[in-house]
């Protein structure tokens, strides 16, 4: 195994918090979670409590100015223990890093503090029915009214939706403008004409709760807006690298411990006299496997360095996206064969790994949009290339 020297001592033990805390309080009620489509409130407060949330948010809103590092060794703790329920990352590395990176000082002060003690939950509210991918055909709009924006429209697909104390919304403040016309708004659950609807039945993630999220010509004060007029397509740009890298760090842990309780499964399995890792074909499978997971590994590790510096561009995390969401496909449903017909039941880890892996090539931009991505930023260096 090639050795990982990101992470530190100080890292280490706090990954050993981390799983203590997987443990303890989540683990043992995560299959009632499952049934139930939603997880508590209180493993928010809990987690909160525990020092899990919003680790690199400064001390001066409430967090503990920790590394980007340990934000991570959270996601990938929770993929190792198939922990899919609490949206965690949703509200680590998507809602709070817009609201530190975009917001003024009272709207930090205000919000912080509050979801890194897990008293706030947050959301982010891009999706609509008719616009996934494609952030800039976005329907929901923000009216300015004096002192106020009337906010109607509809959201789907929303992780956190029906716990959400506050959602991080993209809006239409010029329908007539395309990227120039998104506006970003901080808006909180309680206010009148916000209303959630449906919690989504899902294939996979089952306890984490995902909903429909509607606005009845909702009043927000203009203090209430996220970054500048028109400008939020800017916004989701650049934060949207941090978001895929996340994902890409999720589907890495999931891939290595998928193919780890695999080996030991082979390994004990008997079949005609053997064990099952005694054949070739079993052996040359997972050799294929380790190898693309071993890549898979060096080159997140790569995009984080990368990221920690402040330097990791936007087709460099569609990238890592692309291929890990494809490479977390492949090895879950090659790793269930070798499972047989146990691999198809919900009791075993590989079941479940495998629907919630089919999310990973669709949520935080498809694996179409990232090859758009990456295929167009080849052109364009090519053709600044040509003009010099």
């Amino acid at each position: 195994m090639i050795e990982r020297t990101l992470f530190l001592e100080e890292h280490a033990i706090f990954r050993a918090a981390v799983r203590k805390f997987i443990e303890n309080e989540i683990t043992p009620f995560h299959l009632q979670w499952e049934r139930e489509g939603i997880v508590p409130r209180a493993i928010w407060e809990k987690a909160g409590a525990a020092g899990l949330l919003g680790c690199s948010i400064p001390e001066e809103y409430g967090g503990t100015g920790a590394d980007h590092l340990f934000d991570f060794v959270l996601v990938e703790e929770l993929a190792r223990a198939g922990i899919t329920g609490p949206g965690f990352a949703v509200h680590n590395e998507m809602v709070m890093p817009y609201i530190l990176a975009f917001g003024t000082e009272e709207q930090k002060r205000h919000w912080l503090p509050k979801m890194v003690k897990g008293e706030v939950i947050g959301a982010l509210g891009l999706t609509e029915p008719h616009a996934g991918s494609d952030l800039k055909n976005i329907h929901t709009r923000a009216v300015r009214d004096g002192d106020e924006y009337v906010i109607s429209g509809q959201k789907v697909f929303i992780s956190n939706g029906q716990l959400c104390d506050v959602v991080v919304l993209a809006t239409k403040t010029n329908p007539e403008a395309s990227s120039n016309g998104v506006s970003l708004f901080i808006v909180e659950a309680w206010r009148e004409g916000f209303k959630r609807g449906r919690r989504l039945e899902k294939i996979g993630l089952k306890a984490q709760d995902t909903s429909e999220l509607f606005f009845e010509d909702v009043r927000v004060p203009a203090s209430n807006l996220l970054g500048p007029e028109h400008g939020g397509f800017k916004l989701l740009m650049k934060n949207l690298a941090q978001e895929r890298l996340t994902q890409a760090v999720r589907s890495a842990a999931v891939v290595e411990t998928v193919l780890d309780y695999t080996i030991d499964y082979v390994a004990s399995r008997e079949m005609f006299g053997h064990t099952l890792g005694d054949f070739q074909n079993t052996q040359f499978k997972l050799a294929d496997l380790k190898t693309e997971v071993t890549i898979g590994r060096v080159f997140v590790d790569r995009c984080i360095e990368l990221f920690m510096a402040g330097k990791l561009e936007g087709n460099d995390a569609a990238m890592a996206k692309l291929w890990l969401s494809n490479l977390h496909g492949r090895v879950v449903d090659e790793c269930l064969q070798f499972f047989g017909g146990w691999g198809y039941m919900t009791e075993y880890p590989i079941s479940r790994a495998f629907v919630d892996a089919r999310i990973t090539r669709i949520a935080g931009g498809s694996i179409e949009v990232m090859k758009h991505i990456i295929g167009r930023s080849l052109f364009e260096k090519r053709g600044n290339a040509n003009h010099r």
